[in-house]
């Protein structure tokens, strides 16, 4: 679709929509902007592209460089601190192989969600609260806010090396296949609505989506702590199931209820009524969707620790973990549904003790 190059600023703060209103002006909106581009193809979207897109080549040099240099900080981090802090813990040598990881991947996501918050809710930004106002005095070719611009920079190219760590440096898992598609999707919304100046709407979307991840490494951390040195540490079998439980439930919170109807509503309803002919609709709104049923996809598993939690038939306390029975506790469930590890949880009897009567052998805070 073709842009009018201006929009309209409407007074005043705008509810937050339900589900329902969301599907049917969502609908009924996307259905007339789909009837009104009677003359949309490939040709109209190529001059779309070219009259709209604006990005240089020191921001794509730029790019690349930074990719480059997360993979070469992570590799640093990973040979300097992360695999010798997990010797020197004496993890088990299954979580001691993937325990720099999760280290990697805490220490960048509680910078880029804390500074995502920071733009959000310290400075004068009202996208959080008003997220129609992120089209507001929308143009083609804008000036993006130094501060954002920051923002993009760090976060794309960190999805840009996160599509090789990956496939190369990663543990392979059962949704590693899913993981790389989102990454791809991720870095496609986050260049296109850079190039065509959504780049209010696109910090909204890291914000919502950032937190889930400082708490999922976070739990595996403690989850790979809790057996370190021979023993059991109680503070961490704490830490690991009080973050499990806040996992799931931001996970729904921020993005099957704030992500659609916040983000989601914003860009199918808000967008058109702020830019009539806003460039790109269907096809920035398609990825968006497919963001979302990848965040349904994986909170599936979630339901699934859910269920095996809810089948332990016996919970003394918080610390619980697997003993000759087979039971696990919720950070472990968690971890096991996030790993595609079969014997996740189950330590060979003469590295740990189990717990035996009600009682618990080398236990440390």
């Amino acid at each position: 679709m073709g842009s009018d190059g201006g929009s309209a600023v409407p007074v005043g703060v705008e509810p937050m929509p339900g589900y329902w209103e969301l599907l049917s002006r969502g609908s009924s909106v996307m259905l007339g902007a789909w009837r009104d581009c009677g003359g949309c193809g490939v040709k109209l979207s190529k001059q779309t592209l070219l009259d709209n897109a604006y990005i240089t080549w020191t921001e794509v040099a730029l790019f690349f460089l930074c990719a480059f240099l997360w993979t070469m900080l992570r590799r640093g981090l990973t040979e300097s601190l992360f695999k010798p802090l997990a010797q020197w813990c004496r993890l088990l040598p299954k979580d001691a192989a993937k325990m720099p990881e999760s280290a990697w991947k805490l220490v960048f996501y509680t910078m880029s969600w804390s500074y995502s918050s920071y733009l959000l809710f310290f400075t004068s930004y009202s996208f959080f609260h008003d997220p129609p106002s992120v089209f507001y005095n929308w143009k083609s070719g804008m000036t993006v806010p130094t501060d954002i611009a920051v923002a993009y920079l760090i976060q794309g190219s960190f999805y840009g090396h996160s599509i090789y760590a990956t496939i190369n440096m990663d543990t392979w898992r059962k949704d590693s296949a899913v993981m790389v598609v989102h990454h791809i999707i991720t870095l496609a919304l986050i260049c296109f609505s850079y190039a065509f100046r959504y780049h209010n709407v696109g910090i909204l979307v890291l914000f919502l989506h950032d937190i889930n991840d400082v708490q999922l490494e976070f739990t595996k951390l403690n989850v790979y702590l809790k057996s370190r040195g021979g023993g059991y540490h109680l503070i961490n079998d704490v830490l690991s199931n009080m973050a499990s439980v806040s996992f799931s439930i931001t996970w729904f919170w921020f993005r099957l209820y704030w992500f659609p109807l916040k983000v989601l509503y914003a860009t199918c309803v808000s967008s058109i009524q702020s830019v009539p002919n806003i460039p790109f609709y269907f096809f920035f709104n398609t990825l968006l969707f497919a963001l979302l049923l990848m965040n349904i996809y994986w909170f599936l598993f979630i339901v699934i620790f859910v269920v095996k939690l809810l089948k332990v038939k016996e919970v003394n306390d918080v610390r619980e973990y697997e003993d000759e029975d087979g039971k696990k506790s919720a950070a472990e469930l968690l971890k096991e549904n996030c790993d595609d590890d079969d014997d996740a949880g189950h330590h060979n009897s003469a590295q740990r003790k189990h717990t035996q009567n009600g009682v618990t052998k080398d236990k440390h805070l």
